[in-house]
């Protein structure tokens, strides 16, 4: 079953779709997913292990994450864009989750304080408008000792072939990703959010899309 929380102006402040690049991007991570999902498998099912509980996805797109929510769970969806809603719920009955779909930004998610147990997000904190805001969205959401599991692509260091690519392509990797940035420090964001622990690994893709393949995978505890 999924239930859809209705937007309005507060839930949706600072997103503005586009509605080709939405259907773009919707239809991209529709076609490109499996490739990006064996690239990321094996961070994803390291962090992403044993959830329970409430579970909260912040920017769940097309439903990549949904084979890591056990069968018979449920999971909140903050997910804006409107072009994903049709692909994440058919996701989401093929994995038997019972999907509570909120057309929201991560910013303001409307769930209670200290209302869930995990938040799970992967290639999201790239395009949020404020990541610092949506990772103190997350701390208030989550119940002491809750846990963000992420996985997400960072700027890689200084002086490299691949920041000097991130720097390249930086404004048409945004214009086309709808606000997705190559060149967050994303790391020193989620160590500096006030979480009580942050386990984060650095690692490596060998991907042809060379601006997104320095990233990080981990878990931040409350």
């Amino acid at each position: 079953m999924t239930r859809t929380t209705a937007t309005g102006d507060e839930a949706t402040a600072g997103f503005v779709q586009h509605p080709g690049r939405g259907r773009f991007n919707a239809a991209f991570f529709r076609v490109m997913g499996p490739y990006l999902e064996a690239s990321l498998r094996p961070r994803k099912r390291r962090v992403f292990a044993g959830l329970a509980g409430e579970v909260a996805e912040i920017g769940p797109g097309v439903g990549a994450n949904l084979p890591y929510v056990p069968a018979g769970a449920a999971l909140v969806a903050i997910e804006p864009n409107r072009s994903m809603h049709d692909g994440l719920r058919a996701a989401a009955l093929r994995a038997g989750v019972a999907l509570d779909l909120r057309e929201r930004t991560a910013e303001r998610t409307g769930l209670p304080d200290a209302s869930v147990d995990s938040v799970i997000s992967s290639l999201v904190l790239c395009s949020v408008q404020d990541p610092d805001a949506v990772l103190a969205e997350i701390r208030r959401i989550l119940r002491p000792g809750g846990a963000f599991r992420f996985v997400e692509h960072v700027a890689a260091p200084s002086g490299t072939p691949t920041r000097a690519s991130q720097r390249l392509v930086r404004r048409p990797w945004a214009w086309t990703f709808e606000g997705c940035s190559c060149e967050r420090d994303l790391e020193h964001a989620i160590r500096s959010a006030g979480f009580a622990a942050v386990e984060v690994e650095r690692y490596r893709l060998h991907t042809p899309f060379l601006p997104f393949n320095t990233q990080i995978a981990g878990v931040a505890r409350t």
